[in-house]
């Protein structure tokens, strides 16, 4: 037998708001100061009633529209009932049966696996649902010392949430990965989260089951089992793989499908230590809840002109904005990639740079190589980094124009670095022609000084021109090396053809 793997997400996201969902108490990670950050409303006290933060609702419609999601006209909150220790009120407020987006989707690309041979693919992964909610408290349990000590933080109680809930469409926990990158990816560009997974600001929820084909070519499925709380993307693939593991394994052995006796769904954790998932819970459903309305909140209304202002305010999809840098700047794939995957400012800094220069190639090369390798080092973000995107716009323009060769741009460029350094200030473009000119790494266009060098080079090269003409085409490199050294500044390419044009005289 074999089986097709189904796997379902719900992404929980922080929206990046100063204050609670509902109240004005402050929503910054302070995990050093516990139940500092709170107050009547968000502690559930009797007499306190809810405000709906205005600025958090406008962040949840972004988010929806990010996601490509029909945003509904009317919606109203409702009360979520159950009982843990991190929730002070004793209910969530949340959204039920009228949430304020629905129907969305995201493509996601699945990279080509030259291992196994699997050719690149992309999936749309539809998008249920997004709708907003309070986020609980934070349990904290302590097992390194003799008994058990659990504690509650309520800091984060009422910090304002976006659920979204995908439709049953991922068939791997590779997928299942790609698109919580994609997400991240998104979210980020829309700047409505940090998604700083670490901190909880982003958490999954992964809804795993097996079809298993029957030889009269039906389908029978293994009960849902809902992974709870996953908070990185290495943690949601490891349990994934491992809860398809357990289920096959568990469906061998006993036959039991969803609707059998013993087949309910179920709600497990992830031990990251063990690799292994356990039981929580059965898996509990609507009705469990006891959604009914929140009296002490009136419904949203929006109408089709604050959609589109808020739509208005969207910046280009990152999706997009990698179809158009490869076709609007002759990006490969994986440049376009790699420059969209660092995030919105280090596009912005690669289009800033491609205004200065016009050479949009040229300027992902640098950027993708050079600038990215100095700010890893450095520990710096694109925006803290010393040389701004006209400055490096201005150095490639020079390499175009050839007014200096790509080794001195790469020595001008470790100048401006080092300057920065020691001055703390982001060098100007004139600093550029003052290195160069202070250098002498401006291009020789000495045609005498060139050919004189190549003369000498050449006799006493005779084996490196033997192998060039035997067909060794490498062999002229350390020739054009040579000639480099002797005459500073000198143009590689001029030197080749020069060097290839004596050596046909010969």
């Amino acid at each position: 037998m074999s089986y097709d793997v189904i796997i379902g997400l719900e992404v929980h996201v922080q929206l990046q708001t100063q204050t609670k969902i509902f109240c004005g108490c402050s929503t910054m990670f302070n995990p050093d100061h516990p139940n500092v950050q709170t107050c009547p409303v968000c502690l559930g006290l009797p007499g306190a009633l809810p405000v709906l933060n205005g600025h958090g609702f406008r962040l949840a419609v972004k988010t929806a529209l990010g996601l490509n999601c029909q945003i509904a006209p009317y919606t109203k909150w409702d009360r979520k009932q159950y009982f843990y220790p991190d929730l002070p009120k004793g209910y969530q407020i949340s959204q039920f049966d009228l949430p304020f987006s629905h129907d969305g989707h995201v493509d996601v690309e699945i990279a080509a696996d030259a291992k196994s041979g699997k050719a690149a693919s992309s999936r749309r992964v539809r998008i249920l649902r997004a709708h907003m909610e309070e986020d609980a408290g934070k349990n904290m349990h302590d097992e390194s010392g003799h008994g058990r000590d659990s504690k509650v933080d309520l800091n984060r109680a009422g910090t304002p949430l976006v659920e979204i809930v995908t439709e049953p469409d991922l068939r791997s926990s590779e997928e299942a990965r790609r698109f919580l990158e994609e997400l991240k990816l998104l979210l980020t560009y829309l700047d409505v989260s940090d998604c700083n997974m670490q901190e909880g600001s982003l958490r999954c929820d992964a809804n795993v089951n097996l079809h298993v084909h029957q030889p009269d070519g039906s389908k029978v499925a293994t009960p849902i089992v809902e992974v709870k709380n996953l908070n990185s993307f290495r943690f949601t693939e490891q349990a994934i793989e491992h809860e398809i593991a357990r289920q096959w394994k568990w469906f061998q052995e006993t036959g039991i499908k969803l609707g059998d006796k013993g087949g309910y769904k179920s709600t497990r954790g992830y031990n990251p230590d063990r690799g292994e998932t356990y039981i929580l819970r059965e898996k509990e459903e609507a009705a469990d809840y006891r959604y009914f309305p929140d009296p002490d909140l009136v419904p949203v209304l929006m109408s089709e002109s604050q959609v589109a202002e808020i739509r208005r305010e969207m910046p280009e999809a990152p999706a997009l904005r990698r179809t158009r840098f490869e076709s609007e700047y002759q990006l490969t794939g994986y440049d376009a990639a790699v420059i969209i995957d660092q995030g919105r400012e280090f596009a912005d800094y690669f289009e800033g740079v491609v205004k200065s220069c016009k050479d949009g190639k040229q300027a992902a090369n640098w950027i993708t190589q050079d600038v990215l390798r100095e700010i890893k080092q450095r520990e710096q973000t694109i925006a803290e980094f010393a040389v701004r995107p006209e400055v490096l716009g201005a150095l490639l323009d020079r390499i175009n124009q050839k007014q200096i060769t790509i080794k001195s741009a790469r020595e001008v460029f470790g100048e401006l670095l080092s300057e920065s350094d020691e001055q703390s200030a982001a060098p100007s473009v004139s600093r550029i022609d003052e290195i160069v000119a202070a250098k002498g790494l401006g291009i020789v266009e000495d045609a005498g000084a060139i050919d004189a060098a190549i003369a000498a080079v050449l006799g006493r090269s005779a084996k490196a021109i033997a192998d060039f003409r035997g067909g060794n085409e490498k062999a002229i490199g350390a020739l054009i090396g040579q000639v480099m050294k002797a005459v500073k500044g000198a143009d590689p390419q001029t030197v080749k053809e020069k060097i290839i044009a004596a050596m046909s005289q010969l």
